[in-house]
């Protein structure tokens, strides 16, 4: 963690010039879009893998409803299924695991008062006037919402709800171009001819599809209960992955 802590302050140090008393926030952004940047190859796969799963969702609820009855038969052809389309499962999961341990190196670097048995020179920096480990409650506590600090987060949560409500178009149009995910238009009398039924939705999925458009919006509690620091660090991941999304998915 020591070593963690030196870099930012040295990146802090190359920005102060630029930035100020606010260089130490400028790194954590540049240090996030570093991230971001390493593993783009892999959300460029899982872009890939998750357009080619929702062309299989048809085949899959066909699945389901062939061998609903009998889990291990269904778990057998899934798995041929996916390995025969060299499709991954867990597409879309690898990139976001790699960026946890970015996020926690951060939330451990601003939420400790020493580093390596020495004290955390990191809790003197500030974005503006709100120290960067300190957290909303801090803010609210110390000046309250239109105090300096107070107003720093509410442009942090005016800037989630700005991406989540932008993201929230981008799933209901994914949602739209696939309705096999939510079983719109699946019964009787379908495409495939009188008394034709399509095949069954994924059990479930139908409620889950329609919890997805809003989970962006839940980003507004980390932001509210992390150091400012880490929520810097998620704030600005959320907006690259919607952006990333956006392009990627088009």
């Amino acid at each position: 963690m020591s070593v963690f802590a030196g870099l930012v302050e040295r990146l802090a140090d190359l920005l102060q010039p630029l930035f100020g008393l606010s260089a130490a926030a400028a790194a954590i952004v540049l240090f996030t879009a570093f991230v971001r940047l390493l593993v783009h190859p892999l959300s460029r796969a899982a872009a890939r893998g998750q357009k080619a799963k929702a062309r299989l969702q048809p085949k899959i609820a066909e699945l389901r409803r062939r061998h609903g009855r009998n889990p291990e038969k269904l778990q057998r052809a899934l798995l041929d299924l996916h390995t025969e389309e060299k499709v991954s499962p867990l597409a879309g999961i690898l990139p976001s695991l790699l960026q946890l341990p970015a996020f926690f190196v951060l939330f451990y670097l601003f939420s400790n008062t020493t580093i390596g048995g020495r004290p955390n020179e990191l809790l003197g920096h500030e974005l503006f006037t709100a120290p960067l480990g300190g957290r909303w409650a801090d803010a609210l506590g110390d000046g309250g919402p239109l105090g300096g600090a107070g107003l720093v987060y509410a442009g942090l949560f005016a800037v989630v709800v700005a991406v989540a409500a932008f993201s929230y178009r981008l799933t209901k149009r994914s949602m739209a171009e696939n309705p096999a995910l939510t079983g719109a238009g699946a019964g009787a009398g379908g495409r495939g001819g009188r008394g034709a039924v399509e095949p069954a939705p994924v059990p479930g999925m139908g409620t889950v599809m329609k919890v997805m458009p809003f989970l962006s919006f839940f980003t507004l509690v980390t932001v509210a209960v992390v150091p400012l620091a880490a929520a810097l660090y998620v704030v600005t991941s959320m907006a690259w992955g919607v952006a990333e999304r956006a392009v990627l998915h088009r």
